[in-house]
């Protein structure tokens, strides 16, 4: 089956149970052969199966109960920050342990969390994102950019509570 053990982790992180995570795995699957007649041939087939990955997740309860949580103001957010190699979140991301960056992604809202995930863990490009979430290139760039703030902001606040 492929990509099954990507879209196992990509589940686990969304449904945050592996139990949940593998249920929505095998959902996905059973939809996917059912669908199948839908695919493109010539389409990019990761893409398409993460989609229905995650529109499975959307119609479950727990992904209902987690985009209910997406707070509507981080999307006004106009404030860009520069790009530069070496900053601090860079730096405690090297150092810092898989359980503090875990905890910081399971605060994020699930758009965000999810659109990091695809980028940072499954290495998909903007398009292939674009693709699964069912959503503009630009807004994947848009979220991205939030989603990485927000996470900076989680760590910081973590490794703040850490310190004192």
């Amino acid at each position: 089956m492929p990509h099954f053990e990507r879209l196992y982790n990509f589940a686990c992180w969304l449904t945050h149970d592996r139990q949940e995570a593998e249920d929505l795995v095998q959902e996905t699957y059973a939809k996917a052969l059912k669908g199948f007649s839908s695919f493109k041939s010539g389409t990019n087939f990761r893409a398409w199966i993460y989609k229905i990955l995650r529109n499975a997740f959307l119609t479950s309860r727990t992904g209902l109960k987690a985009t209910a949580t997406v707070p509507l103001d981080l999307e006004d957010e106009e404030g860009a920050l520069p790009a530069i190699e070496e900053t601090p979140e860079s730096i405690l991301l090297q150092r810092s342990d898989g359980q503090l960056v875990q905890q910081a992604l399971e605060q994020l809202p699930v758009a965000y969390r999810e659109i990091l995930l695809l980028c940072e863990v499954e290495e998909m490009s903007y398009q292939e994102i674009s693709a699964a979430l069912a959503i503009p290139m630009g807004t994947v760039m848009s979220r991205l950019s939030r989603a990485r703030k927000a996470l900076r902001g989680g760590l910081q606040q973590q490794f703040v509570r850490g310190t004192n």
